[in-house]
């Protein structure tokens, strides 16, 4: 699966500085934009791997007979 960021960028002593909008952690540099991009692509990679996996959701089943997904009828008491 391919992603698309924004890259805010701007330059300080002559070097493309930047970053992904949508991650704010991932920073990089460049001598050109050209070499910014790729920089912040491997950054970006090797985030992404050496990241800690998310957990999964857990899930508690409902207490008043309801099965998941199913809603509650108007008449029907509140769970509890």
């Amino acid at each position: 699966m391919q992603c698309s960021f924004t890259l805010d960028f701007w330059t300080d002593d002559g070097w493309f500085v930047g970053k992904l909008r949508e991650v704010p952690n991932v920073f990089s540099q460049g001598e050109s934009l050209e070499e910014l991009k790729a920089n912040i692509q491997d950054a970006y990679r090797l985030m992404v791997e050496e990241a800690p996996p998310f957990p999964l959701p857990s899930f508690t089943p409902p207490r008043c007979g309801l099965r998941r997904g199913e809603a509650p009828c108007v008449d029907s008491p509140p769970c509890r």
